[in-house]
């Protein structure tokens, strides 16, 4: 629907300028570009101060009040239903552990044992510790009715309120407090059946303080009757002893037992390795085994050295034998042998040879060859050279015989060496059976010793007793309830009330990840707050919420916001704003039509433009038609843009018309820039509402054509994963922001004191206006 009485902006492109892309409809300054914000968000986890913890108690001082409410209540009553008097009587023993008979005959002293306590604390508390006192006292007869069926005591005003009250918790803890009072519900007629509840009830009420660093044991037993509460005790103590001797006495018959076993089978084991050993002696004739095997070490040692011995000296014939043959066609050759050579006989040969021949020399030169001198001077040489020949032959013939000999010898010692090895490793083998089958005699007759040496000081020590028990203080009758500690409970109740509401109040901040107050932008993200708007009553209609005469604390925040826009740029207010947010349902439709009628208190006119084509809301906010407008205009449907007039003459509105099915295409199309900048001419202020940023580029479209842009995020629903995501997507077109408006705040949430405070002033002013 076209309003006649508004004014229309005709847009024809042709008389239009063509802009470049990436021209704006309206430029930024230098100066607003210098003053573009980055948004790498700093690393704002520094630790919080004794300021901001009181802050959050603050903010949820609700929370804290309802849980301290809650847990002291409990505590309240908790404490006040043990009123019934309950009497506590305590006996002390001495406990230590006998460790038996040492080998010098003494008893052996204490040592550390950090289990020896706890293991006694659980024997005295034990279920059959507390059936033996029952049957030691005949409690099952005698304080049946005690145990069983109590009396019911008289309740009070103030205890009947108790009791209902304790009716409302949970039924496991009237089970608890029956048992721990010694009631019981449901009564079996079995005696044993009755026995065990009684016997239950008992170990329910016992308790057991160990005295620091002593091995002095305190036994507690709480009743409703002081004297049954110290003959119980008294009973309990020695129902411990007696159960203490037990516990020794079967352990100590079970020992012997096992132990007589052992030591019978061991003989049997021992006789028979015995038996088996013998058997093999006789058989492998093993009497005198270790003497004969001590003897083969020195025999093998002789006969190494013999063979050495015998084998050299074969060597050295072989190597003369060899000599000898290959020079025997020459005697001469032969005794150039240093064998031959050393020979006193051929020496001795050889010296009379050269004395014959010698004489001859000498008688040649008297006599003539035939001359009976000469004849028999060359006789008497020839003989002892035959006898030269002679014994070289002999010594050859020696030679030869010492070497056989010497063979011979060689080969007899290598056979007695290998055959006496023969007979160690025959020996051998048999010692490492005989020495298996000893050490298996030893192994059982020492098994069989130490089972008979432990089984006579077993027999020796079975009368004394495991633990040494003393009884120091027998039970004492109680005086005074044990229980009637009522002050004490409820200051426990108090400071756990109080730390139970502060703990859960830090843990619900903790896992709040959500926008709340100014400074959780300011701080995180280094951005410029323009300002924050309280939280609407859900009866005012968003139309009237900012008038002329509106003196409402929102009216003033909003007004607040328009100086901080105003002022947010150096040379001049910013003309086209675009109001966005990171999700929707974060109130920047409501913020887009607010900020549009405080700016037009202070200007001539204002248009808003609903560029959220996806979702319109602007129409349906101030009541207007939606047939045709900005998506109609840019899509070519109509040739003029639909403006349309409001109940404030100063404000008007192109709606956003149907939807399309390409928004983002058509607000990064020529016409709408083209358009912005015509309607600038026009207009003082331009607000344009667009989509949120969360998964639509509409928004990021339009940063790029406007003058600035403000964000909008709502108080306890915009999480900083959200924030901190639109914030990166606009850093990829590097927009100007103007700011951020937090929406919806909630005083107590946000801490936000200054706050309250002016809106209880304005609220009461406003209270005190006559209607105009």
């Amino acid at each position: 629907m076209m309003s006649s009485s508004s004014p229309k902006v005709s847009f024809n492109p042709r008389k239009g300028r063509i802009m470049d892309p990436t021209e704006t409809a309206h430029p930024r300054s230098t100066a607003a570009i210098s003053k573009q914000q980055s948004f790498d968000q700093a690393d704002l986890e520094q630790g919080l101060s004794l300021r901001d913890y009181i802050n959050i108690l603050t903010k949820r001082r609700l929370t804290v009040f309802t849980i301290f409410s809650i847990v002291f209540v409990i505590s309240l009553v908790m404490g006040l239903k043990q009123d019934v008097p309950r009497y506590t009587s305590i006996a002390t023993i001495l406990l230590e552990r006998n460790f038996g008979i040492n080998n010098s005959g003494l008893g052996t002293s204490y040592y550390w044992d950090p289990e020896f306590l706890p293991t006694q604390t659980e024997i005295i508390k034990s279920k059959k510790v507390a059936l033996k006192l029952v049957d030691n006292l005949g409690l099952d007869v005698k304080y049946r009715n005690h145990f069983l069926n109590p009396d019911p005591p008289e309740e009070s005003i103030l205890a009947s309120a108790i009791h209902f009250i304790s009716g409302l918790l949970p039924a496991a803890s009237d089970n608890e407090e029956n048992q721990a009072t010694g009631t019981a519900s449901a009564i079996s007629p079995d005696p044993a059946a009755e026995k065990d509840i009684i016997a239950d009830i008992i170990k329910a009420n016992i308790d057991v303080q160990p005295v620091k660093e002593t091995r002095v044991v305190n036994i507690l037993y709480t009743d409703t009757d002081p004297q049954l509460a110290r003959l119980i005790t008294d009973a309990l103590v020695q129902a411990y002893i007696d159960e203490n001797l037990e516990i020794k006495l079967s352990g100590t018959k079970q020992s012997l037992k096992w132990m007589t076993s052992k030591a019978e089978d061991e003989r049997k084991k021992l006789e028979e390795a015995e038996r088996k050993l013998q058997e093999y002696m006789r058989e492998h004739n093993l009497v005198t085994l270790e003497n004969r095997l001590a003897i083969f070490p020195e025999k093998l040692s002789q006969f190494s050295t013999e063979l050495s011995s015998a084998e050299s000296k074969r060597k050295q014939l072989e190597s003369l034998r060899g000599q000898i043959s290959n020079l025997k066609g020459s005697s001469q050759a032969l005794e150039s042998i240093p064998f031959f050579a050393e020979n006193a006989t051929l020496q001795s040969l050889r010296d009379q040879i050269l004395k014959a021949e010698q004489r001859i020399k000498e008688l040649s030169q008297k006599y003539g060859p035939k001359h009976p001198s000469m004849i028999k001077a060359v006789e008497d040489r020839d003989i002892l050279i035959r006898e030269k020949d002679q014994e070289i032959r002999r010594i050859i013939e020696s030679v030869q015989t010492s070497y056989e000999l010497a063979r011979s010898q060689e080969k007899n010692l290598t056979d007695l060496l290998n055959s006496t090895k023969e007979d160690l490793l025959d020996v051998n083998e048999r010692f490492i059976q005989y020495s298996i089958m000893k050490r298996e005699v030893e192994s059982s007759r020492a098994l069989y010793e130490a089972l008979t040496s432990s089984l006579k000081q077993a027999s020796v020590t079975e009368e004394s007793q495991n633990v040494n028990i003393w009884v120091m203080h027998d039970a004492s009758l109680p005086q005074s309830p044990s229980n009637q500690k009522l002050r004490r409970n409820l200051f426990i109740g108090l400071i756990l009330a109080l730390a139970s509401g502060i703990g859960i109040a830090l843990l619900v901040e903790y896992l709040d990840n959500t926008l709340k107050s100014v400074d959780d932008i300011e701080k995180r993200y280094g951005l410029t707050v323009l300002g924050g708007v309280l939280q609407a009553k859900k009866n005012d209609p968003i139309e009237n919420i900012i008038s002329d005469n509106n003196q409402s604390a929102i009216a003033e925040n909003y007004r607040i916001i328009r100086s901080s826009l105003l002022l947010s740029s150096a040379d001049h207010p910013p003309q086209l704003i675009l109001i966005t947010s990171m999700m929707s349902q974060e109130g920047k439709t409501s913020t887009t039509i607010n900020l549009a009628r405080t700016l037009a208190q202070v200007s001539d006119s204002v248009l808003i433009i609903d560029a959220d084509m996806r979702k319109p809301r602007v129409h349906q906010i101030l009541n207007l038609d939606n047939s045709a407008g900005l998506s109609s205009f840019l899509s070519g449907n109509i040739s003029e843009t639909v403006i349309l007039a409001t109940h404030d003459e100063k404000i008007k509105v192109i709606p956003a018309g149907p939807v399309p099915p390409n928004p983002a295409e058509l607000i990064s199309s020529q016409r709408m820039k083209l358009l912005l900048k015509e309607l600038a001419k026009e207009y003082s202020f331009i607000i344009i509402d667009s989509p949120p940023l969360s998964h639509l580029a509409d928004g990021m479209i339009l940063s790029t054509l406007v003058d600035g842009t403000v964000l909008v995020a709502r108080s306890g629903k915009t999480t900083f994963e959200e924030f901190s995501a639109g914030i990166k997507k606009l850093q990829d077109v590097n927009p100007h922001i103007l700011g951020v408006i937090l929406n919806a705040i909630v005083p107590r949430f946000a801490g936000l004191h200054s706050y309250h405070d002016y809106y209880e002033y304005y609220s009461k002013d406003r209270g005190n206006q006559a209607p105009k």
